[in-house]
């Protein structure tokens, strides 16, 4: 097993620590209740006026037209690693608030806080994410039927760490090398 736990400088949560992006995947299926705990914790995610603008379509495995049209989705690159996950999701984010009609500039952002809950969620049951840009949107539209007031954001994987060897070389480098952030100096203005 790989230990990619962050060498972070100052004290931080081990969820967060632990958290990171893999594409080594076992093919083991995730659980029904596990996958419910995940979207549990994404639901209770703060979000501007509490909209949740957030939607998840999920692709398993174990319904493979689904899984499929998901695989379809993604660039060529992600569909090498991305086809042995055992859960593909598309997420999507509500570009208009229901209260108001007016745009929700925040669903983006509120979207992301949702994931991230997500993410931890998946640390403290030993399932790991990987989020990717690398998808195609408009197809993403047509695939699943999006009407206009959602727009696809991200697509991710969710599965439990598999094999780093099973992995084209390029990509076993990427998984084996060490994780690294900009520092605090860069990021942070006191």
């Amino acid at each position: 097993m790989i230990n990619k736990k962050a060498q972070n400088e100052y004290p931080i949560l081990d969820l967060i620590a632990k958290r990171w992006s893999p594409r080594a995947y076992s093919e083991k299926s995730v659980e029904k209740d596990k996958l419910l705990s995940l979207f549990e914790a994404a639901r209770w995610t703060a979000s501007s006026f509490n909209e949740q603008p957030w939607k998840f379509i999920v692709g398993n495995k174990e319904d493979s037209i689904k899984f499929n049209k998901m695989l379809e989705l993604l660039n060529d690159f992600n569909k090498i690693w991305a086809k042995k996950s055992p859960i593909i999701v598309l997420a999507l984010a509500k570009k208009y608030f229901d209260h108001n009609g007016k745009e929700n500039k925040h669903s983006f952002f509120d979207l992301g806080a949702a994931i991230n809950s997500l993410s931890l969620q998946a640390i403290s049951m030993d399932l790991y994410i990987h989020q990717i840009a690398g998808f195609d949107e408009q197809k993403s539209i047509e695939l699943f039927n999006i009407c206009k007031d959602w727009q696809p954001a991200v697509v991710f994987t969710i599965g439990y760490l598999g094999n780093v060897y099973d992995l084209p070389e390029n990509l076993q480098k990427s998984e084996l090398k060490e994780r690294t952030r900009k520092p605090l100096e860069l990021i942070v203005e006191f």
